[in-house]
């Protein structure tokens, strides 16, 4: 049987009564849930350190992973007996925190002229119904037969689509009304994060305050202790707009991480939230956009551009979109990083540089739409040097039962073809390979 973990989130009756699920080895169907199947009021666990793997299956990316947890037991256990701060409301007080926030992960030693190898995943969402799989199968459990693939590479990144926080005071707007989803994870969740070597995750999203100030800084917290840095979401706007710099066998990448919705979550200098910007090219927009990619650029040899932005379900950008794309890659980003549709969208390449202008969903327990399929998605593995990038490898993958795993048969080939025709569009060309596809013409700056 399923436990809810301690502090998971309730979940309206109506919702859990017809909401359609993921479930192992029966597709695309619909469940009936208890409605009381994430009510819980008991406190946060301490978390523990995920098992370790053995020697003979150890990948290029694990020793760092073994040797960065090692040294972060005891901070996250000391995080998670620490008592809870108090909450934030509007009139309330801001819960403290660090002052000096996580700014870099580095992995590896030494400058190299050797490309690395970046991998990128869309929303990940470790709470609601996830989180009671976790706690049964274990913190491996959510990554399937992707976690070889995930740990080998020099660098992971997410975005990270629900707050790791025990506190259940859900955030309102000021009329006093709630959101329609909330996603939220026990502390103890960040070990997942940890087993798949996740070495950034991007904050500035539409759930990252769904559990008010506290969560958030909550979630930064988890984090830091974690050795995960995190970009788009802080204290304040100095923190929550910084360039966060990862790097592996000594190339620098910054990233820098905004979104376009929620506008009232927006950060600003006495108070926390998320880096938000409009879509929007005009000088009063974009000049704020401008000065942090060249912030970044003075700090890092890449930098990569994430934006959470746009409607659910949507198959393609509107027009905006991609003259906002195109303009920040035009301002020196090298890699354009969309993430919000819960879909895969097209690839275009402008000026050599690749614009993702949404990479899907990678692990949740959403409802699936039947046409758009927000169920295959794909893992994407950049080969990065200081020259830029050098190439663009599309891994599909499928999300069932709280679990990704390669995408094969015909859910491969939906994806190939569902790459092909929406890059197509801006003249994308990508060529079938045993992994799944790749992107060609690319070129260096």
């Amino acid at each position: 049987m399923l436990r809810p973990p301690p502090g998971g989130d309730p979940l309206p009756p109506s919702f859990l009564r017809s909401l359609p699920l993921r479930r192992q080895g029966a597709g695309i169907q619909t469940a009936h849930v208890r409605a009381t199947h994430a009510a819980d009021s008991t406190g946060p666990r301490p978390p523990r350190l995920p098992p370790t793997p053995s020697p003979t299956t150890l990948g290029p990316g694990v020793i760092v992973q073994l040797a960065r947890r090692a040294s972060l037991a005891v901070m996250a256990g000391l995080f998670a007996l620490a008592p809870a701060c108090a909450g934030t409301e509007p009139g309330g007080a801001t819960p403290s925190a660090p002052e000096d926030e996580m700014a870099a992960v580095t992995r590896g030693a030494g400058p190299t002229d050797d490309p690395i190898t970046i991998a990128i995943a869309g929303d990940t969402m470790l709470g609601r119904l996830v989180a009671p799989v976790i706690a049964e199968r274990g913190y491996a459990y959510p990554w399937g037969d992707m976690l070889p693939t995930l740990r080998e590479a020099d660098l992971f990144l997410i975005n990270q689509e629900f707050a790791l926080t025990a506190s259940a005071e859900r955030w309102r707007d000021a009329s006093g009304r709630e959101k329609a989803f909330y996603f939220r994870a026990d502390p103890s969740a960040v070990n997942a994060l940890q087993e798949a070597g996740v070495d950034l995750a991007s904050l500035a999203n539409n759930h990252a305050l769904d559990f008010g100030a506290r969560g958030l800084l909550d979630t930064v917290r988890v984090l830091d202790a974690a050795g995960i840095a995190h970009a788009g979401a802080g204290a304040s706007l100095t923190a929550a707009r910084k360039p966060t710099i990862v790097s592996a066998r000594g190339l620098r990448v910054a990233v820098v991480s905004w979104s376009d919705h929620p506008e009232e979550w927006a950060a600003r200098e006495e108070a926390p939230g998320i880096n938000y910007t409009p879509v929007s090219t005009a000088r009063g927009d974009f000049t704020v956009i401008q000065g942090t990619l060249d912030a970044a650029r003075q700090q890092a040899d890449f930098v990569i551009f994430s934006i959470h932005w746009g409607p659910n379900m949507r198959a393609r950008p509107p027009g905006g979109f991609k003259k906002f794309a195109r303009a920040v890659v035009d301002a020196g980003a090298d890699l354009f990083w969309g993430h919000s549709a819960h879909v895969i969208q097209g690839i275009e390449v402008h000026n050599g540089k690749p614009i993702l202008y949404d990479t899907g969903d990678f692990v949740d327990d959403y409802a699936v739409d039947t046409d758009l399929r927000n169920d295959l998605s794909a893992l994407f593995l950049l080969r990065v040097s200081p020259a830029g990038v050098e190439s663009v490898d599309l891994l599909p993958v499928r999300i069932d039962d709280m679990q990704v795993n390669r995408a094969r048969g015909r859910d491969r080939e939906w994806i190939i073809r569902r790459f092909q025709e929406l890059s197509g569009e801006f003249g994308t060309d990508l060529t079938v390979t045993p992994e799944g596809l790749s992107v060609t013409s690319l070129g260096k700056r």
